[in-house]
């Protein structure tokens, strides 16, 4: 089992700034794997950012230049800094793992851009 624990989440003016941490727990759970989407009301989840092989990282072309993902190996935990916040970023962001081909979700924490 793999447990994914999110918390960061927040009410931000636009042009603001959140981070957003996600603490993993268990085993064989592989930490390239580990990704941020979101879902915003009536849409689809969509990928935000995520680890590659070998360490690279890939981003949505709505967030580049404005969010970073890193991760704490030590801790097991990924961070998303989230800079430059607009109104469109207001959604559940998910942290996201997988063991072998499983994947696991967290919870999901709310992130609301509004002034």
């Amino acid at each position: 089992q793999v447990q994914l624990m999110e918390s960061g989440g927040g009410l931000v003016q636009p042009g603001g700034s959140l981070r957003l941490s996600c603490a993993a727990s268990g085993t064989g759970f592989s930490a390239n794997t580990m990704a941020w989407y979101r879902q915003a009301p009536e849409k689809q989840r969509e990928l935000v950012a995520r680890f590659e092989s070998g360490g690279s990282t890939t981003y949505a072309d709505s967030v580049k230049g404005r969010f970073t993902i890193s991760r704490d190996n030590a801790k097991s935990t990924v961070f998303l800094q989230m800079n430059s916040l607009k109104p469109e970023d207001t959604a559940v962001y998910y942290c996201k793992a997988n063991r072998g081909l499983i994947p696991y979700w967290g919870q999901g924490t709310q992130v609301t851009v509004s002034s």
